[in-house]
C-alpha cells in the first residue's frame, strides 16, 4: 500500500533520474528481488537534505545491499559508518560498495546495532544519523546514538508510517504487526515530545521523519 494516492506517487516516481548508472543498476537488482532500500523519493529527499547540511560524516542503522550509503557517499562525498545485523547482507553489501568505487568511503560494520553502536568512537561524531532498520527498535537506536552525534547534528528515520499501520489499526488487517505498530507510535510521541529535537513526519516513501537536535538543551 502507497501512504499517499497512487496517481500521485506514480508521477513522483516518473520524474526520478538516477545519475549514477552502477547506482541505477542495483537498484533495479534490488528491486527486482524484492530487497528492501529507500524509494524513490526518499532517495531524493535524502540527496537534498545531503547536499544542504553537507555532512562530514553519516551513521546508517540498516544497510541492507549497501545502497543507501552509496547514496549518501556518491552525494556529498561524505564518510558513512553503516551497520548491518545480517552477515550474509553485510557480506552483499561490501562487495556492492567496492563494485560503486565507494570503499574508501563506506565502512559497514556487522553485528547488533545495540551491540556496534556502544563499542563506536565518540570523539569524531556524526553529522547525520540515518535509521533505517528494526522497526520495533527505532527508540533504542536513537538513544544509543545520541552519545555518538555532533551537537546540531539532524536524525531522519525511514517507513515511520509503516505502510499506514502506525495511523490505523485497520491497515494491519490480520493483526501481525501489533508489537511493531505500537512502539513505532510510542517512538514518534517520545520524539516529538523531546525537548532537544524539533521534528518533522513527512508522508514521503513510508513515512519519514526528520528531527534537528540542538544537545546544548
Amino acid at each position: 500500500m502507497n501512504i499517499t494516492n497512487e496517481i500521485i506517487s506514480a508521477y513522483i516516481d516518473n520524474l526520478y533520474v538516477n545519475e549514477n548508472p552502477k547506482l541505477e543498476e542495483l537498484r533495479e537488482f534490488a528491486e527486482s528481488r524484492n530487497v528492501p532500500i529507500i524509494l524513490k523519493d526518499t532517495e531524493k529527499l535524502l540527496k537534498v537534505i545531503m547536499k544542504l547540511k553537507e555532512p562530514a560524516r553519516v551513521l546508517e542503522i540498516g544497510t541492507a545491499v549497501g545502497y543507501s550509503s552509496c547514496v549518501f557517499a556518491d552525494c556529498c562525498g561524505c564518510r558513512v559508518v553503516t551497520i548491518e545485523s545480517d552477515e550474509e547482507s553485510a557480506k552483499a553489501a561490501r562487495l556492492n560498495i567496492e563494485n560503486l568505487g565507494f570503499s574508501d568511503l563506506v565502512e559497514v560494520v556487522q553485528g547488533d546495532a545495540r551491540e556496534v553502536l556502544a563499542s563506536l568512537d565518540k570523539e569524531e561524531g556524526f553529522d547525520i544519523l540515518f535509521i533505517d532498520a528494526a522497526k520495533s527498535h527505532y527508540r533504542e537506536f536513537w538513544d544509543l546514538s545520541m552519545p555518538l552525534m555532533k551537537d546540531e547534528c539532524m536524525v531522519i528515520c525511514d517507513n515511520v508510517l509503516m505502510k499506514g499501520m502506525t495511523v490505523s489499526d485497520e491497515y494491519d488487517e490480520r493483526g501481525r504487526y501489533k508489537t511493531s505498530i505500537n512502539r513505532m507510535r510510542d517512538f514518534i510521541h517520545y520524539i516529538n515530545g523531546l525537548d532537544y529535537a524539533d521534528t518533522a513526519l513527512l508522508p514521503v516513501g513510508d513515512g519519514v521523519s526528520i528531527s534537528l537536535i540542538d544537545k546544548s538543551i
